[in-house]
Formats: C-alpha cells, structure tokens, sequence
C-alpha cells in the first residue's frame, strides 16, 4: 500500500517540476531574444544547460509562497503566460542589440562595405563587416562590464513585479512599440555618428576635388580613403560606443521591468 508521506512527497516532486518548468518558461525569453543570450554563436545544447542552470538558481525565489496548480489546463495556461513575461522582458534588450546592428549597417551602406555581406555568427543573418564587428564588439562588452549578471538580476526581480501566473499588461506592452522603433534608430545613430559624420564629409571633400581637378578619378582614390578614415574613426570611437552600451544595457533593463510593472 502507497503511504500517504509517499503521496505528499510525490505531490512535492510534482509541483517543484511544474515550478521549474515555469520559470523555464519565462526564462527563456532571454535565450530568444536578449543580446548574448540569443547568439548563434552558442550550441543549442549550450544554451538548454545554461537555461536549466539559471532557472533552478532563481526557481526558490520565483515559487516561494506561490501555489503551484496541477490541473493541466492551468499548468498549460501559466506556462503561456511565464513565456509571455519573458518575452516581454527581453524585448527592451532585444532593441538594443537591433539598434547595434542598425547603426553598423548605416557605417556599411556609407564607407562601401554593404556589397560584402556574409552570414553573422551572432545573429545567423546576413550582415555586412561592419555588422558583424559591431555586434561581436557589443557581445563582448556585455559580457565584460557584467550585463549577463544585469540581465539575470532584472529576471529575478520581475518575479516581485509579476508573480508566476500573472500576465503583463498587453496595452502597455502594446504602446511600447513605437517607442521601441524610435529607440532602434536613435541609439543606432548614435553608435554610428563620429563615423557617418566623418564619412559624409569626406563625400563632400571628394566632391568638391572632382569638381575642382576633373581630370582626377576621384572614385579609385577616394575608395581606399573612405576605408582608412571609417577604420580610424571607428577605432577612436569605440571606447565612448563601449560605455554608452552599457549605460543603454542597464537603461533597457530598468525599461523591461517597468514596462512588467506598468
């Protein structure tokens, strides 16, 4: 005969693999979407032990005091709904990284680099030098200035925010949108704009010479120029794109749990 301390401890088992496969749940917003968390770069294997590895050190937070249903409908229900938290956790962060790439790409159409475009590890998509510089240059910033710890932090703090089992708000999640294209472009140009500005008088300068002295092929000349004046400018200014990454990193994090909050 089954004892009932063997039925309670089979209900406790049942209801800590439900708990963890709810914080699984939202947890995997970050492999989807967040900068670092999301790169192609990682086996798939990779990713699932570092999910499961940060899903049981925050399980103990997100399920304490929380009752865990075993009703499947429910589970099912919560487990859609722990999905959608993280998703829109890691959407702010998401931006960020789109941002790097939009601004990297806008340096590419500009020095010349567009026409080359080859398959970027971080993202799997096809991306020109510049792209993919950039992003590998904002994953290792990421990684060095602690914004993997930041992003795990935010995590478990939006379970103070949203408890397992209760969902965001979708009009706020949904009046986010804009604002998170225009921050797509503001921080893209913002990386890119020592560069672009650089570049663009540079086009002016050869204009003018073209002008001046036509017999000049301005375009064999001014090539190789515009390539050695982006990698200088690039190169000076990636000290000040390395910190305003950062300070973006912990603004998006701090904009992913208000926009839980709201």
């Amino acid at each position: 005969m089954i004892s009932g301390d063997q039925i309670a401890l089979d209900h406790l088992a049942g209801a800590q693999l439900m708990g963890f496969m709810l914080v699984l749940a939202r947890v995997g917003g970050l492999f989807l979407l967040a900068p670092g968390f999301s790169s192609k770069m990682i086996p798939v294997r990779a990713k699932l032990m570092l999910a499961f590895a940060i899903s049981l050190a925050i399980m103990p937070i997100a399920t304490h005091g929380q009752q865990i249903p075993s009703d499947p409908g429910a589970v099912v229900t919560m487990l859609l709904t722990e999905l959608l938290v993280g998703i829109a956790f890691a959407m702010p962060l998401a931006v960020l990284g789109a941002a790097v790439s939009a601004g990297a790409g806008l340096i590419d159409t500009i020095i010349g680099f567009s026409f080359a475009a080859q398959i970027d590890p971080i993202t799997n998509q096809q991306n020109a030098v510049m792209a993919q510089f950039y992003s590998l240059f904002a994953t290792m910033v990421f990684l060095l200035t602690g914004g993997d710890h930041l992003m795990i932090e935010g995590l478990g703090a939006s379970y103070r925010l949203l408890p397992l089992g209760r969902a965001p708000n979708i009009n706020a999640l949904a009046a986010s949108v804009p604002d998170s294209l225009e921050r797509v472009f503001v921080i893209g140009l913002e990386i890119s704009a020592p560069v672009v500005i650089a570049l663009v008088i540079s086009d002016a300068a050869f204009g003018l010479i073209s002008r001046a002295v036509p017999q000049m092929n301005v375009f064999f000349v001014g090539l190789p120029a515009k390539i050695l004046l982006g990698f200088a400018v690039i190169g000076a200014s990636l000290p000040f794109v390395a910190a305003h990454l950062t300070d973006e990193l912990q603004t998006s994090v701090v904009q992913a749990l208000e926009l839980l909050k709201a």
